[in-house]
């Protein structure tokens, strides 16, 4: 291999792993999310970002509906979702003196639920995907080729990233947010609500899964397995760190370019595999991540 083809290749594996890894980079925020507020892992992410897709697809292949009218129902309905269960299932364990694991089963019987919906709509049988807004034009950059649409997904997943940078920080829900994650027992003492917050942060990781979906199932296959995702997802979060939602975005940009490049220069068999070394090599060398801050030594 000359030196010019490796330089293609490193262009072309980054910029493309910066599409993907916007994507992921967004689903790891909503999993970071509700960590940092609940301190639950959320196994069904990946089954709330499939559902998103089918939503999207039974509107505008069942319903007949026009982009314009899909997407805020998408992103309503999969928020809703997210904003129920809550209320309905996690506050009520919780209510019981429910402990970590018996809510993280609920998130895994959540997974399940909405897994066995979508196969009876019969929308599963046969992978299908979203058409694209954006045409599949080639765009140049440098000497590597991306098309408009990969451009569209990762400028919209940055705008979007930018806005949820201002609700945590400028607005009073977001700072709200940040405070039940921080101390649940000192929010409370200040009069903020944390059923109601947590409701809400819920609601929004769901929101959030859904403009994922919109993204990047145009480019890709919906069937009920997409779901796998979310693993990729939880790698960048291990690699960012598993508290941090600066940390989150930056371990979905590794992924996403780890993963495309070692496609390109490895092999397509190794993508698989990849992830699960970034996250070893990230738990080995700096366990909390890389932009965890400290390791904190909780006694039991």
């Amino acid at each position: 291999m000359s030196a010019s083809d490796i330089w293609l290749f490193l262009q072309q594996g980054v910029l493309s792993g910066l599409v993907t890894g916007s994507v992921y980079a967004l689903l790891a925020i909503a999993i970071v999310t509700v960590f940092k507020t609940t301190d639950v892992p959320n196994f069904a992410q990946g089954e709330i970002f499939m559902v998103g897709g089918y939503i999207a697809l039974m509107g505008l292949l069942v319903l007949k509906l026009p982009y314009a009218a899909v997407i805020p129902l998408t992103l309503l309905a999969v928020a809703g979702i997210g904003a129920l269960f809550q209320r309905v299932v996690m506050e009520r364990v919780s209510g019981a003196r429910g402990v970590g694991v018996q809510l993280v089963i609920a998130t895994l019987g959540l997974a399940y639920v909405l897994k066995g919906l979508v196969r009876q709509t019969g929308l599963g049988d046969t992978p299908r995907s979203l058409p694209p807004l954006v045409s599949a034009d080639p765009v140049l950059i440098g000497d590597a080729a991306l098309t408009r649409l990969d451009v569209a997904i990762f400028v919209v997943a940055v705008v979007v990233m930018g806005l949820l940078y201002l609700m945590f920080n400028r607005t009073r829900i977001g700072k709200a947010m940040r405070a039940v994650g921080m101390n649940p027992k000192a929010a409370q003492i200040v009069g903020i609500r944390l059923s109601h917050i947590r409701m809400m942060v819920w609601a929004l990781a769901g929101l959030i899964s859904a403009l994922a979906a919109l993204l990047i199932t145009p480019k890709i296959l919906i069937t009920p397995d997409i779901a796998h995702i979310a693993i990729l997802a939880y790698a960048a979060a291990i690699v960012g760190g598993f508290t941090s939602l600066p940390g989150a975005v930056l371990g979905g940009f590794i992924i996403g370019v780890v993963e495309n490049l070692v496609g390109l220069f490895i092999s397509t068999n190794a993508i698989v595999v990849a992830p699960f070394v970034a996250i070893l090599v990230t738990l080995v060398l700096r366990p909390q991540g890389l932009l965890g801050g400290k390791l904190q030594v909780k006694k039991v």
